[in-house]
């Protein structure tokens, strides 16, 4: 998986760019980002790996070596999980896969919430600061993670971005994952909470086909709900399948594009703000 997906790649292939802090083209090369992959090899949840030892006269013996081949990114996460408890702010991972509307649903959050709650964004994507720009069109602060071939954020990415971005104390840090459900799942980045974002469009099955993303996320987004007419979709069996892989998350149906629905979301948001600040 990790050579066909790039998750390999080497480190200078990752930058991370300034979208509305500095100027737009200033690009800071995330040294060190995968150093630890190349370290640990391939980082999918494979902990055993056999090693054939060959004594003179005796017959091979195979030794089962067990690695902990997340634990360099589980380290860094939980640095930058300190970060934001000493700074007061509540970190939430925004996963989806692609098309999802995440974007479209920070966008509208970011107007009509951050006069309320002080925010600042991490945008990851494997290219351009499209999505970033977009941000920073509604006033917030952001930075733009460019991973290349890579399909996801890990936690030393985002270390690398909070330098430049420096979000304050007493706020409330967005990191939007790559669109992507499989390997985000494995990677945690220091957040308080995982959000998971799906779209009516995807298939109320979503659940039972990427179980591991859905059992790591507190809360569940149904965006794009003004499409329910025109789609095979079922909300009560989409609840039913996420009863059968997480331990009942937080569900939350809205539309991004017509404004239904967000106010449930702006509450969860508001109210989660005020647990973590007390």
């Amino acid at each position: 998986m990790c050579t066909t997906c790039g998750c390999s790649q080497p480190a200078e292939a990752v930058t991370v760019q300034l979208v509305g802090l500095k100027q737009k083209d200033a690009i800071l090369k995330a040294g060190g980002v995968h150093a630890q992959r190349q370290q640990r090899g391939h980082h999918h949840p494979s902990h055993e790996t056999g090693v054939a030892v060959q004594v003179e006269g005796q017959d091979p013996q195979l030794l089962q070596l067990e690695l902990d081949i997340l634990g360099e990114n589980n380290r860094l996460a939980e640095r930058n999980r300190g970060y934001f408890e000493a700074k007061n702010i509540l970190a939430l991972n925004l996963v989806s896969s692609p098309g999802s509307g995440k974007t479209s649903l920070l966008e509208r959050t970011l107007r009509e919430l951050q006069a309320e709650l002080p925010c600042a964004v991490i945008e990851g994507d494997q290219q351009t600061t499209n999505d970033a720009d977009r941000i920073a069109a509604t006033g917030a602060p952001v930075v733009q993670i460019n991973t290349g071939k890579g399909c996801h954020l890990d936690a030393a990415m985002v270390r690398r971005a909070l330098k430049p971005l420096n979000p304050p104390s007493d706020s409330l840090l967005f990191i939007e994952n790559v669109g992507n459900l499989v390997c985000p799942a494995l990677f945690e980045l220091g957040e308080a909470v995982r959000v998971a974002i799906i779209s009516v469009t995807e298939g109320d099955d979503k659940p039972l086909k990427y179980p591991d993303i859905f059992h790591s996320a507190q809360v569940v987004v149904v965006n794009k709900i003004d499409l329910l007419p025109y789609v095979p979709f079922s909300l009560d069996a989409l609840r039913h399948n996420l009863s059968r892989v997480s331990h009942n998350p937080r569900v939350i149906c809205l539309s991004a594009y017509t404004g239904e629905g967000v106010e449930a979301w702006y509450q969860w948001l508001r109210d989660t703000f005020s647990s973590h600040q007390a």
